[in-house]
C-alpha cells in the first residue's frame, strides 16, 4: 500500500503540477495527526517519515538515553538502545522506531484523504491563477442556472456569478444561452474562486470593440471614453493615432458590419461612435449626435456647456427621458444645458 501512495504522489506531480515534496510533507503531517488520534498519543518528539527509497511509512519517537527509566515515552535505557543497534551514551537523544502494527491501514486511508484534498486545493489554485489574470477581460459562458435573482454561468473549468446588479433588465438570460461577459472581480474563498461577471459594465463595450475592430486591438485607434445605459445606448469616443486611419469609420466597419456585431452581442443596444477632439466645443457637438449643434458656449469655472440647436431638434438633442444629453454629459465630463437657437445671445442681453 505504501508503494501505491508513492506512485500516486508521482502521478499527481506529473498531472496536477503539485510538487511531490509538498504532497509528501502534507501526508506526513496528516499521518502524525492520525497516529496521535488513533493511538491516543500526546507524546512529544514524534515524527512520521515516508521513505521513497523502500516505500515504507515509519513512526519515530525522539527519546533521551538514560541509565534509570522513569518515562518510557520520552526515555530509553542505554542497554535497550544498544540492543536496537544504536550507539548512544546516557544523556544523548536518539530516534527510535515506534511504528504500530496496524499503522499501514490507517496510513493508507489518511494518505488518500490528504491526496484528494490537495488535488482539490491545487485545482482551485490553478483556476484562481488563470482567472485572476483575466480580470477586466471578456469571456464566453453558457447560462447554467438561476439562484434567486442571481445567474450562474458555466465558464468551462469553473462557474461564474452574474449578480442581479450586473444584469441588463432588457436582456433574456435563457438557460443554455451563450453570451459574452466582462470579468469584474476574481476572489479567493474557502469554496474556491468567486468570479463576478457583468453585462452592464462599460468595459464590456470596450473589450467588444477590441475584439471586432483590429485597429482598436492593435492600438491604432484609442477608445478615450465610454458612457453607457446598458441595453439601450452607449456613446464611445474614439481617436486615431494615425492621420491615415479614420477612427469612426474603422469602428463602424464596411456597411456597418463591425458595430453591428457589437450591437448584436449587446442584444440591440444602440452605439454612437464619436470622434475625439481636443476642443471641448467640437467634442460636445459630436457627442450630441444625431442632433445638429449650432453653437457651444463654455463656462470653464463650472464645467458647464450651453449648447444651442435648431428648434426642431431640441427633443432629438435631449433624447427620450433626457438620455442623449445625459450620455453626452457623462462621456465628455461637461454639464450640458441644451437650448433652442433662438436663445443665442439672450443671456448676454439681460
Amino acid at each position: 500500500m505504501s508503494k501505491e501512495i508513492f506512485a500516486a504522489i508521482e502521478q499527481i506531480e506529473k498531472t496536477k503540477g503539485i510538487p511531490r515534496e509538498t504532497l509528501k510533507e502534507a501526508i506526513e503531517a496528516a499521518l502524525l495527526s492520525a497516529y496521535r488520534k488513533s493511538f491516543k498519543s500526546s507524546q512529544k518528539g514524534v515524527s512520521v517519515i515516508l521513505d521513497p527509497q523502500d516505500g515504507s511509512i515509519k513512526v519515530f519517537a525522539r527519546k533521551t538515553v538514560v541509565d534509570k527509566l522513569k518515562d518510557s515515552t520520552t526515555e530509553i535505557l542505554e542497554e535497550e538502545a544498544k540492543r536496537l543497534g544504536i550507539d548512544a551514551r546516557v544523556g544523548e537523544t536518539v530516534e527510535i522506531e515506534v511504528t504500530p502494527q496496524d499503522f499501514g491501514r490507517i496510513a493508507a486511508q489518511t494518505a488518500k484523504q490528504v491526496i484528494v484534498q490537495r488535488i482539490r486545493e491545487a485545482e482551485r489554485d490553478l483556476i484562481y491563477a488563470e482567472f485572476v489574470e483575466k480580470q477586466g477581460e471578456i469571456i464566453t459562458g453558457i447560462i447554467s442556472k438561476k439562484e434567486g435573482s442571481n445567474i450562474i454561468v458555466d465558464l468551462g473549468k469553473t462557474e461564474g456569478l452574474l449578480p442581479f446588479s450586473e444584469q441588463v433588465p432588457t436582456e433574456n438570460y435563457r438557460i443554455g444561452g451563450r453570451m459574452k461577459f466582462y470579468i469584474v472581480e476574481v476572489k479567493k474563498t474557502s469554496k474556491g474562486s468567486r468570479i463576478v461577471l457583468s453585462r452592464t459594465h462599460p468595459g464590456l463595450v470596450k473589450r467588444l470593440f477590441e475584439l471586432e475592430v483590429p485597429e482598436v486591438h492593435d492600438g491604432l485607434v484609442d477608445i478615450k471614453a465610454i458612457a453607457r445605459e446598458p441595453g439601450v445606448r452607449s456613446k464611445v469616443v474614439v481617436e486615431s493615432r494615425s492621420d491615415k486611419i479614420d477612427p469612426v469609420g474603422s469602428c463602424i466597419g464596411n456597411r456597418g458590419s463591425r458595430v453591428k456585431n457589437i450591437t448584436d452581442e449587446l442584444r440591440g443596444e444602440k452605439i454612437d461612435i464619436i470622434r475625439w477632439s481636443n476642443d471641448p466645443r467640437l467634442l460636445i457637438a459630436e457627442a450630441l449626435s444625431p442632433a445638429r449643434v449650432v453653437k457651444v458656449e463654455l463656462d470653464e469655472e463650472t464645467d458647464t456647456a450651453r449648447v444651442f440647436v435648431p428648434e426642431d431638434q431640441l427633443s432629438l438633442a435631449i433624447g427620450k427621458d433626457g438620455q442623449n444629453a445625459r450620455l453626452a454629459a457623462r462621456v465628455t465630463s461637461w454639464r450640458i444645458d441644451i437650448k433652442g437657437e433662438k436663445d443665442i445671445g439672450q443671456e448676454d442681453s439681460h
